[in-house]
């Protein structure tokens, strides 16, 4: 059903995939306001980056986990620009691969491949449950890292199966370049400009409220968040509000944590109230 969304201004914090869930929720009716938590570069020193993947090729992984389908991606950009791109995917495709979550699946499925494991949960605890579960005794285990986050104890963990960790960090957050948008988005929700918050990743959690911190805003976030509808895409991102003394107001259904049962979600929970007048 299209238009479901229709007169309701939804405000998305997505970076990665900010023109997809623009798109979804335009389809639906939705006026999107856009506040991306983070411009995403390359590595800055593409030196190790590039000694990952020819290691990977050289001799293919047992095991590779990918924490992030935007890790992947980059590392397929950097096989391309080196003209290894088919000796890449060949030897991600001779690994067992472990996805956390659905976003690195597809992020292999754009390359013709398929994840042999997909964690329950997108998150790393669910990704050391996983890989609890396997003999990793002697393998060698790929680990793509993302930015701004402690893997040491996931590392930790693998090792302790048994395993050889060789993990590659294919990119980092330049968060400061979003500092003013980020404000610009506390001001619309304490004016009750915004009907509902998007939150698609734990990371945007923390940097709204890092943000807040930062110039003094902290009341003012609380307050915002307080009249405006807080929806969230899995239970990484509901832990983290949870953490920070914050509420989810909706939530997939059936345990759907992707963009369009996010969405549908918000579509039932909004239709109960009117669109919020411009103020």
């Amino acid at each position: 059903m299209a238009d479901r969304l229709n007169g309701y201004r939804i405000l998305i914090l997505e970076t990665r995939e900010e023109a997809q869930f623009s798109r979804l929720l335009a389809e639906q009716g939705a006026q999107v306001l856009q506040c991306p938590m983070f411009v995403i570069h390359d590595a800055p020193d593409p030196a190790p980056v590039e000694a990952w993947l020819r290691r990977c090729i050289a001799q293919p992984f047992d095991d590779l986990v990918l924490m992030t389908g935007e890790g992947l991606r980059r590392l397929m950009k950097l096989a391309e620009r080196l003209g290894i791109a088919q000796e890449a995917i060949a030897a991600v495709g001779k690994a067992r691969t472990v996805a956390r979550g659905p976003k690195p699946g597809k992020a292999l499925r754009e390359v013709g491949l398929a994840p042999s494991l997909t964690t329950e949960t997108p998150t790393s605890e669910g990704v050391a449950t996983l890989l609890a579960g396997l003999d990793l005794q002697g393998h060698r285990v790929g680990l793509q890292l993302y930015p701004d986050k402690d893997h040491a104890p996931l590392i930790t963990a693998i090792t302790a199966l048994g395993a050889d960790v060789d993990a590659v960090l294919p990119y980092v957050y330049d968060p400061q370049t979003a500092e003013t948008n980020i404000l610009t988005a506390i001001e619309q929700m304490a004016n009750g400009q915004v009907d509902a918050i998007a939150l698609t990743n734990a990371n945007q959690v923390r940097r709204l409220i890092d943000a807040a911190h930062a110039n003094g805003y902290d009341d003012k976030l609380r307050a915002a968040l307080g009249r405006t509808k807080i929806a969230s895409v899995g239970p990484a991102v509901s832990d983290e509000l949870t953490a920070h003394g914050l509420r989810t107001d909706i939530y997939p259904a059936n345990d759907a944590f992707f963009m369009k049962p996010l969405i549908s979600a918000m579509a039932s929970a909004l239709a109960a109230t009117p669109p919020r007048a411009d103020t």
